[in-house]
């Protein structure tokens, strides 16, 4: 009975752990504000970004580009460059084929 107990003591504590290193692992949006009023998170994970703003949900694939902390995510649709700016706080989204350009910071 005692070592039935303990194996389902060390159980419980192994999936509680388990829980826990699996929440702080999981990556955490960032709000971005852009220049024109609108906002959207921005979820990095993998080779992949994901945003989400009021009127969109993309999902970027990582792209050749950016220098030092800079880092590119693109699809047909949108360009995303993070990690702008002196402290590298600030985003550009780029509309091809157009020039539209949303420059963004998160806080």
């Amino acid at each position: 009975m005692r070592k039935t107990f303990r194996l389902f003591t060390k159980l419980l504590l192994c999936g509680a752990l388990a829980a826990c290193v699996g929440k702080t692992l999981q990556p955490e949006a960032t709000l971005y504000r852009c220049d024109n009023g609108t906002e959207f998170n921005a979820e990095i994970k993998d080779d992949r970004a994901v945003l989400d703003g009021s009127a969109s949900h993309d999902v970027l694939d990582r792209d050749a580009g950016g220098v030092g902390g800079e880092t590119v995510y693109s699809s047909p649709r949108l360009r995303a460059e993070f990690g702008l700016g002196p402290a590298g706080r600030e985003a550009v989204l780029r509309f091809p084929p157009g020039p539209r350009v949303l420059r963004c910071a998160r806080d």
